[in-house]
């Protein structure tokens, strides 16, 4: 059972309930998650500015989900890997891109090296060295695109958080956890 209440955003007050039309009228329902978040106007305002600011950005939708669906396994975050598994085949990836995704892995060298750099930023806690970050260069990606990976490593540290502490209830089709939190830390 989830540890706060779920906002109806018929029933509350006039800022929560223009945020959550919003966010209604983008996703055709209410998320839960969103639902959650909307407690705190202030947190609700931030997050969905996020998810606006970080999909306007130079990554594209699928790298981006393929992110939060490595980074929602990591944290054992039911919720956001149901979610972004949705979002990511919707953004284009295949089933087979998203799974891959999830245990951190891609095809494409550019994908991997950003999939391995979310990872070791969350295993690592920000601890990652001048190396690293040469990897992701030398496979492409600019100041700019290194600087987004960190946003939406840290936007899904924002999500995948809210979801574990609080238990909501996921409201997408459920994807079955790689047991991440039993793996170890990804090095490189």
């Amino acid at each position: 059972m989830n540890r706060v209440p779920l906002i109806d955003r018929t029933a509350t007050s006039a800022d929560r309930q223009a945020l959550l039309d919003d966010i209604h009228a983008a996703f055709g329902a209410t998320p839960n998650m969103f639902r959650a978040v909307a407690n705190s106007p202030a947190a609700l305002r931030s997050m969905w500015g996020s998810f606006g600011a970080l999909g306007a950005g130079t990554l594209g939708a699928k790298l981006g989900e393929q992110i939060a669906v490595a980074v929602a396994d990591r944290n054992a975050c039911e919720y956001c890997l149901a979610a972004h598994t949705v979002l990511g085949r919707k953004a284009g990836a295949s089933a087979e891109e998203m799974a891959a995704a999830q245990a951190g892995e891609a095809a494409d060298a550019r994908t991997q090296a950003a999939l391995r750099f979310a990872l070791k930023l969350v295993d690592a806690r920000a601890q990652v060295g001048d190396a690293d970050v040469q990897r992701l260069r030398d496979v492409g990606f600019d100041d700019e695109g290194i600087v987004e990976i960190l946003a939406h490593v840290a936007l899904n540290l924002f999500t995948n958080y809210v979801n574990v502490a609080f238990a909501v209830p996921v409201d997408f089709p459920a994807v079955r956890l790689r047991g991440s939190l039993d793996r170890p830390p990804v090095t490189a």
